[in-house]
């Protein structure tokens, strides 16, 4: 089924305010200039560690231990991101350099 091109005219514009909205609305509710609520603050702190540990639950949930591969390639990417953010602090070189190397041995090695 085609669009026509006011409804697809519509759809843009549906998707282009509501990105614009998320992301103006937090300056909106929590001005530069306003001493944040204790609990923000809190939920500012807490959340990126649980994301994370979310993430990583969810990514080893399928991981079959009794498999051929027994869960090397994913032992082996968490311990080089983990080294890699202990040494040099950035989350994005440690994510990519763990994720390149993830690949490389589901691709080649396992």
């Amino acid at each position: 089924m085609l669009l026509t091109p006011l409804q697809t005219f519509i759809t843009i514009l549906a998707v282009a305010l509501g990105a614009m909205i998320t992301r103006f609305v937090p300056f909106l509710l929590f001005p530069e200039n306003k001493e944040q609520h204790p609990v923000v603050i809190y939920l500012g702190k807490m959340l990126p560690p649980a994301m994370i540990g979310l993430l990583v639950v969810y990514s080893l949930k399928s991981v079959d231990i009794l498999g051929s591969a027994h869960g090397l390639p994913e032992l082996l990417a968490i311990l080089v991101i983990t080294v890699v953010h202990v040494w040099k602090r950035n989350v994005l070189l440690s994510i990519g350099i763990g994720t390149a190397l993830y690949m490389i041995l589901v691709q080649f090695v396992f």
